[in-house]
Parts: structure tokens; C-alpha cells; sequence
């Protein structure tokens, strides 16, 4: 299977360039500019260049691909700080790349989205029938990215699905991968670097927390052409488990001892007095598809500890 991943030098993306390519899958990443893919931990990938004006340069670079996954897109924070900019990379761009895709006959288009179209924060019981109203440019962006990849699917033009994504964590391919933002990827530089973790609320709520080795396996199966899409092609992503970030944080702190051989000090804010609101974050279309995901997150914060001592070790924290 030949696969174009936009935004393959990302988080999101390089994870799952470097999962298809280990099973044997032909990865194209794309990316804005020329980058060498040995050089970011993705030897044997690909790369193309994104002209993302161009609408004749993207056909150029879809044809020959059996499946998109446009993984590239603004995080929340630039989303913020630029919601017109976040509102043409996010949406327009996946409509212009949607529009060659389908003009070069490619089988399936795999669009990332976020949960967090849903509200923000999340709480309460959230399926793919919930309705969507956070107004973040955030979700807003993202949500103008789905739209018509669903309308391309109903019509018959394209296979298109949207992933709705919680939270992932886990080690990124590269150390220059801009994913410390992510509270997991957070907590666990924090306690590499610093000797201890601060968290900035009390920890009560409630998140879902879902490893990118799980994400990467049901992103390949969604990638097959022997899965049969739902109608609307949205699809929730995340381990089906919350847990509180306090929780998580004691996690950290526990694996740490037992991976690095120190605890790092946990910190939160006196005087806090937030309740737990509670959050179930149903993927019932990937189990009516026969996916399953397995919520093992010892194993990602283990090898993200590692990565972390192996990247930003301070010999002070271990003191």
C-alpha cells in the first residue's frame, strides 16, 4: 500500500510514517519544505514537497497513492494566536488536497481531527452523534476540514473519514518534533529534566488519554480498503478510559521510579478546590467496525521516559 502522510514530519504523522513503513507500507511524507527523511528518523520514507496553493502540484503528488492521511494542521495554540491563518491550513488546505486526491482517483482520504470539536473542556458522555459546539478557532478550523471530506464520502467521490483524536501521547521520532505541549509528552520531559512535575491545577479533571502505539495500529486499519467506512465517516479515537491528570501524573511518577530509577517530586497548586467532572469518550463506530483499542499506557510513558533521559537528561534531577 502506497501512502501520502501530510504534516509526516509531526507528532502525529512521523509516528505513523515510521509504524506503516516498519510493516512494510510505501510512506510519502509530505512537507512544506525539503527535509531528509534518514535525517528525522524516517529512513526509507519518501518526501514530497507541499505546494499547498497548487492545485495541479497536489494531484501530482497524490497520484499513485492508494490512501491520504492529511495529518497536517495548526495546534491550538497557533490556532489562538492566528484564527484566520488556522482556518486555511486546517480547512481550506484539506479541501484543496481533498479535491486532487479525488481528481487522481485515490481509494481513501484519512482527515485528523480533534476531540476537542466536541467542547472544551470535555466532560460528560460524548459519541460521534454529539453535537459539536466548541467555538475555538481550534475546533472551528477543524471543523471546516471535515466538512467536505463527510460531504465527499456521502457522495460517493472518495472513501473519507474523519479521526477525531483525544489525547495521545508518547516519544516522537525526532527530538526536534514540536509535541511538548502535549500535558503527557509534558509531564514526563518535566520529570527527566526538572526532577519533578508541576502540574498547573489541581488535577481533577478528567481527560482521555490514548498511546500512539494505539493510535498508529487503528490508523492502519482504517487505512485498509477492507474496512468498511461508516456513514458519516466520523469516527472517535481514544482508549474509551479517562483518567484524571492527577492520576496520570502519579503514573508518571511511578514508571519514572521504575524506568529511571527516581521519583520526581509531584507539585500542584494550594488552596484548589476543583471537582472531578467526569468524561466518557465513546469510539462505538470503531467497535461497530471491529476495532479494538487496548488502553496500556505504562508501556508509552516507559519509552517516553526513555527517550526524554536519552534527550534532555539533567544529572540533577536524579539527585
Amino acid at each position: 500500500m502506497r501512502v501520502l502522510i501530510t504534516g509526516g514530519f509531526g507528532f502525529v504523522g512521523g509516528r505513523l510514517a515510521q509504524h506503516l513503513q516498519q510493516i512494510g507500507h510505501n510512506v510519502v511524507l509530505g512537507s512544506r519544505s525539503v527535509r531528509s527523511a534518514p535525517d528525522r528518523g524516517l529512513p526509507g520514507a519518501s518526501v514530497a514537497v507541499v505546494d499547498w496553493a497548487n492545485i495541479e502540484a497536489l494531484k501530482k503528488i497524490c497520484d499513485g497513492v492508494d490512501v491520504v492521511i492529511q495529518a497536517a494542521g495548526m495546534n491550538a495554540r497557533e490556532c489562538e494566536a492566528h484564527p484566520r491563518e488556522a482556518l486555511e491550513v486546517n480547512g481550506l488546505n484539506t479541501a484543496r488536497l481533498l479535491e486532487a486526491a479525488i481528481a487522481v482517483d485515490v481509494g481513501r482520504f484519512v482527515y485528523l481531527s480533534t476531540a476537542h470539536v466536541y467542547a472544551s473542556p470535555l466532560v460528560g458522555s460524548i459519541s460521534e452523534s454529539s453535537c459539536p459546539r466548541n467555538l475555538h478557532p481550534y475546533a472551528t478550523s477543524h471543523l471546516a476540514g471535515e466538512n467536505p471530506v463527510l460531504r465527499a464520502g456521502m457522495e460517493g467521490l472518495i472513501e473519507g473519514v474523519v479521526v477525531r483524536l483525544s489525547n495521545a501521547f508518547g516519544a516522537p521520532v525526532h527530538k526536534d518534533v514540536n509535541c511538548w505541549g502535549l500535558l503527557m509528552n509534558d509531564l514526563c520531559k518535566q520529570s527527566v529534566e526538572n526532577g519533578q512535575i508541576k502540574l498547573r491545577s489541581s488535577g481533577a479533571q478528567q481527560r482521555d488519554f490514548i498511546a500512539m502505539t494505539e493510535v498508529c495500529g487503528v490508523l492502519e486499519r482504517l487505512c485498509l480498503s477492507s474496512i468498511r467506512l461508516p456513514q458519516p465517516g466520523i469516527v472517535n479515537l481514544g482508549s474509551g478510559v479517562s483518567q484524571s491528570v492527577l492520576e496520570m501524573a502519579q503514573l508518571v511518577q511511578l514508571r519514572c521510579k521504575q524506568v529511571l530509577g527516581f521519583e520526581p517530586e509531584l507539585r500542584r497548586p494550594p488552596g484548589l478546590d476543583e471537582r472531578n467532572k467526569s468524561l466518557y469518550y465513546g469510539a462505538d463506530r470503531l467497535a461497530d467496525m471491529g476495532i479494538q483499542v487496548k488502553p496500556d499506557n505504562r508501556s508509552e510513558i516507559d519509552g517516553l521516559l526513555m527517550f526524554c533521559q536519552a534527550t534532555y537528561k539533567n544529572p540533577r534531577s536524579q539527585l
